[in-house]
């Protein structure tokens, strides 16, 4: 059955296309499995909770007639604002509106928030920009320039609020704007396409504008909120959406809520947070974290910007998942919010993800994998602009940036044929990564550090079920046939104070002290008649794993790991830049000049391994074995591989987004 809703019908319907509703969420009440909801053009204000999920041989269908042209927001118009003689605009709002969620009495807090606590998850926009929260009235009145902030120009429109009996009184600093003659907003509502109640699988949401709601901090043994997600479900399709303007997260496949657990360290201050994920991860399997009831979800073609804490965030509700073709920019470039939990994509326990063909840019991070990233793979992706512009103070609470984060994993993780153009390529606090056919012209960052003490889990192979938990010796990496060039001035990357002294310099000579795989099985007793179980003790709980690296060509002053013998090196320096063109962009370079004739041999799977503590090889999520025959563009790369994630030169005339 179809369901037409149109915003602009003259009054509610029955869903007919003859008489629509004018509302999607009384769609939503009715929509079963093999339903579709065609919604026409306009803003819907409401959010919208869908009543049933599909199955997975018969989905609900909630489409936009016309790609975009339905908007569903968190927030409302608001008129009537006075000027007061301190040159502050303000405006009373009922309490009313806000039903039992007031966004302007709920603050941003909680585990791993590290920012102080004075932002509410209100805000107030003109034009769709979202207004800055002042601490207090002095600041609000002042409109000075938030030196944090990654667009200083704009910081200095102000907000803030305060109660009266059953109001709330806004004061907005607009400068020289009048707010009545323009599109001047607040948001009234937590979220705008989510169920309220956890299990409503296969639901497709397709072409929608989603805005402005007052999603709350999101961290991973928390309810995980956002304006759009499934809920704790499975078989999810969310598409060519608009996703813009969450006051926290922008898309979740998080975590359900536990009431035993749930921001446990912030409202009891006993039980460390980390302690918390385990039990989370335990708790979860009772609570249905299993691979035929959780995740297997898909965002595809979305453009997800201007969320000031993730664009996309999943703790254990994103495994098996596809994340692709996505546009996602702008995120935390406020500064206003500080935490372990901000970055582009922000992933716990990505069991089985796949993460490919994404454009990530000017996010203080791009794609942060924390936790049990087994079987998880980043391809293709074009990374470039995340890190704190040079003009801008560092925000109380802030986190360092790179392109790419995996923590505290045993993989294994692969990371191939990406572009990493910030000056932190990847922060590696972690272990049985695989990193090929790579560019990258920024740093490792956190290798051997960054893990503590923090056991963490592994996993039954493609499956949620946990094998185990161990601790990190760091190591159990591979690098093959990627491209390191000593992409930023090292006095530039001191200024900035990114990444640490000891860091600046590109390559993997930071494994210099890590053993070859022959070095470290001679440590071992191999007589299996008497092992000596002794130096299992001291060599698996004091010393690193070992590293393999080949293929690689390290440029303009790039360093190799000592071990490393098949591999290019050259002090010449490439051009590489990032250029823009009608929309489209390109990579200007003259890298095969600078490599010549050098290449290397095709890797698979089983030239990568397996990783150590999971037992499972760097492999498909179906268990087949990966070739990298093909390049970034997809081109075939014959019968040898030039190093980097282009085929040949031919191929960069194709853009790269």
């Amino acid at each position: 059955m179809i369901y037409y809703v149109n915003q602009a019908a003259p009054r509610e319907g029955d869903g007919t296309k003859q008489r629509p509703f004018r509302h999607i969420s009384e769609a939503a009440k009715l929509a079963l499995p093999g339903d579709e909801v065609l919604v026409y053009p306009g803003v819907y204000r409401e959010c919208v909770s869908p009543e049933h999920g599909g199955t997975e041989d018969a989905r609900i269908t909630y489409r936009s007639v016309e790609p975009l042209g339905a908007v569903i927001t968190g927030a409302e118009i608001v008129t009537g604002w006075q000027r007061l003689d301190n040159g502050l605009w303000t405006v009373r709002i009922s309490n009313g509106v806000f039903g039992d969620f007031n966004p302007y009495t709920t603050e941003v807090y909680g585990d791993w928030y590290f920012a102080p606590s004075v932002r509410h998850t209100g805000c107030v926009y003109l034009n769709d920009r979202a207004l800055y929260e002042a601490e207090t009235m002095e600041e609000c009145i002042a409109g000075e320039v938030y030196k944090p902030s990654w667009e200083p120009e704009y910081s200095v429109y102000k907000w803030i609020s305060e109660q009266d009996g059953d109001e709330t009184v806004i004061y907005a600093n607009f400068k020289d704007v009048d707010p009545n003659t323009q599109k001047t907003e607040i948001n009234v509502r937590r979220r705008c396409f989510f169920p309220e109640e956890t299990g409503r699988g296969y639901i497709t949401f397709s072409g929608f504008k989603v805005e402005k709601a007052a999603t709350t901090w999101a961290p991973p043994a928390a309810f995980q909120d956002g304006m759009v997600g499934p809920h704790w479900s499975k078989g999810w399709i969310i598409e060519d959406c608009d996703i813009s303007n969450s006051k926290c997260c922008g898309i979740s496949l998080g975590k359900y809520y536990d009431p035993e657990n749930d921001h446990y360290f912030t409202t009891r201050h006993l039980k460390s947070p980390t302690q918390m994920e385990r039990d989370a991860v335990c708790r979860g399997q009772y609570h249905g974290w299993v691979k035929e009831e959780v995740g297997s979800h898909i965002v595809r073609r979305c453009n997800i910007h201007h969320c000031e804490q993730t664009g996309i965030v999943g703790r254990m509700g994103a495994v098996f998942s596809l994340i692709e073709n996505n546009h996602i920019h702008h995120i935390n470039n406020m500064q206003e919010l500080g935490g372990a939990e901000i970055s582009g994509i922000k992933l716990h326990a990505a069991i089985d993800v796949t993460i490919r063909r994404n454009h990530i840019h000017h996010c203080t991070m791009g794609i942060w994998c924390d936790w049990q990233a087994q079987g998880t793979r980043l391809s293709q992706n074009l990374l470039h602009h995340n890190e704190r512009p040079e003009y801008c103070e560092w925000a109380e609470g802030g986190m360092e940036s790179q392109d790419i984060f995996i923590e505290v994993s045993h993989g294994p993780t692969l990371i191939d044929n990406n572009i990493m153009l910030s000056r932190v390529s990847v922060r590696l606090a972690t272990q049985g990564a695989a990193l090929v056919h790579n560019l990258m012209t920024g740093t490792f960052t956190f290798v051997g550090e960054g893990t503590g003490m923090r056991y963490t889990p592994y996993h039954i192979r493609h499956r949620t079920e946990v094998a185990g938990f161990m601790t990190f010796l760091h190591g159990d990496d591979r690098f093959y046939n990627n491209v390191f060039v000593q992409g930023n001035p090292l006095d530039y990357l001191v200024r900035q104070g990114e990444p640490r002294e000891e860091e600046r310099v590109v390559g993997t000579w930071q494994f210099d002290e890590y053993p070859t795989y022959d070095e470290w099985i001679k440590w071992f007793d191999l007589d299996v008649k008497r092992p000596d179980m002794g130096k299992l003790g001291e060599y698996h709980e004091r010393r690193h794993l070992p590293v393999w690296a080949a293929g690689n060509a390290y440029l303009a002053g790039a360093k190799a790991w000592k071990h490393e013998s098949d591999k290019m090196e050259s002090e010449d320096k490439p051009v590489i830049e990032l250029v823009e063109k009608d929309g489209q962009y390109f990579v200007k370079t003259n890298l095969f000049d600078v490599l010549g004739d050098y290449a290397s041999g095709v890797v698979n799977s089983d030239i990568l391994g397996y990783a150590f503590e999971p037992e499972q090889r760097f492999e498909s999520p179906d268990g087949s074995a990966i070739i990298f025959d093909t390049d970034y563009f997809g081109n075939h790369r014959g019968l040898r591989a030039v190093p980097g994630p282009f085929a040949s030169k031919e191929c960069l005339e194709a853009a790269v987004w």
